[in-house]
């Protein structure tokens, strides 16, 4: 099932430079009548976390656009079935842009858009486009590679834990990326890897965590939904990496950086260009350099000289000049996937199926 993904992911995932241009230059809008803007998540909208991230990127448009917009939200919305009838009902309501961030939410927005052709959808962290369908997902990996780097710097026992939801290669890309980011100062580091098969359950989420933290573990990186492993981590005394959003509220003293998901000015823009009729479908896959992610929200164990060093290399990712899968790249089971002086491409990153070197664990099937 998931290398028929990663094959749909390499064939389907492109930048397309015109949807890249709405984003950085976006013109004024033309229309004087208020653009209605749907949303629908996938769970309730939490203190931080994937869904609330999606909202806030909803109120920078409601902060940009002032009376020229018109947001609605639907939370807690599961996917399949039920999706499918909110994000019709959406429609059926005039709304003429609705954004549906969740990778089950792709079918039935795709399945809706065909009967609504003058409405268009974003389809977030899906893959398929139609004439009225754009796709649009981060380098959530940039973000992981630079926090690896701070969880390599702050470990005292060299080993580190990771929550996982689902080994599709997204999920992958961050394993991999975490343990090259962490190895690159800490060659003696390892991972340890628990497979959830779920995306948002706080109990089995926090059940995890207290298990990897009876393994050596004293910092963790989770790829999970809610804050429950930042909350064990506080309450164990170790040290976590917040995902999505900030978490200093939940963990003050366990989190040492964020890797947070910046979706105000994508969702801004998509809404102007709707506005002056210049949308276009196409699929986007943003990161540091186009301000999709960001790390930072430093703890106060974190010295200084980590923090810097953290934020200058978030500048070299930015440019271009460090990329998180550069080679010599191998994996878990001793071969060489990429040798030395060559880099992964997108299709290579997109299609991912193993785990690197330094993760002790399995990609669960």
């Amino acid at each position: 099932m998931y290398k028929n993904l990663a094959a749909t992911f390499v064939a389907a995932c492109f930048f397309l430079p015109a949807v890249q241009a709405q984003i950085s230059a976006p013109t004024t809008p033309k229309s004087t009548q208020p653009l209605k803007a749907g949303f629908v998540y996938v769970s309730p909208i939490t203190e931080a976390g994937w869904t609330k991230q999606h909202d806030e990127g909803r109120k920078a448009v409601e902060k940009a656009l002032g009376d020229q917009v018109k947001t609605t939200f639907v939370a807690d919305v599961a996917e399949g079935a039920d999706a499918e009838r909110v994000i019709r009902d959406l429609a059926s309501q005039g709304h003429q842009i609705i954004f549906t961030p969740s990778f089950g939410y792709m079918e039935p927005t795709l399945k809706v858009a065909k009967d609504f052709p003058s409405v268009k959808f974003e389809s977030v962290t899906g893959f398929k486009t139609a004439p009225n369908v754009a796709a649009s997902n981060a380098r959530y990996y940039e973000g992981r590679y630079l926090a690896g780097i701070a969880a390599g710097r702050m470990t005292k026992t060299n080993v580190a834990g990771y929550v996982a939801g689902f080994p599709i290669p997204e999920v992958l890309q961050g394993i991999n990326a975490f343990t090259l980011g962490m190895r690159s100062v800490n060659p003696k580091a390892t991972v340890k890897v628990v497979w959830l098969n779920a995306w948002f359950d706080p109990p089995k989420e926090r059940e995890a965590a207290m298990a990897l933290f009876n393994q050596d573990v004293d910092v963790i990186a989770f790829h999970t939904g809610s804050t429950a492993v930042m909350a064990a981590a506080q309450e164990r005394g170790k040290m976590a990496v917040a995902y999505h959003s900030d978490m200093r509220k939940t963990g003050p003293d366990a989190q040492i950086i964020a890797v947070t998901h910046q979706w105000g000015d994508y969702y801004t823009a998509r809404v102007k260009a709707v506005m002056n009729g210049s949308w276009t479908s196409g699929s986007v896959w943003g990161g540091v350099k186009e301000g999709m992610i960001r790390v930072g929200d430093f703890g106060p164990r974190v010295p200084k000289k980590v923090q810097d060093e953290i934020l200058a290399k978030q500048k070299l990712v930015g440019a271009g000049k460090l990329l998180p899968f550069a080679g010599p790249i191998i994996d878990n089971e001793g071969h060489v996937v990429l040798p030395a002086g060559q880099s992964l491409n997108d299709g290579q990153i997109l299609g991912m199926n193993y785990l690197v070197q330094g993760v002790q664990g399995k990609v669960s099937r």
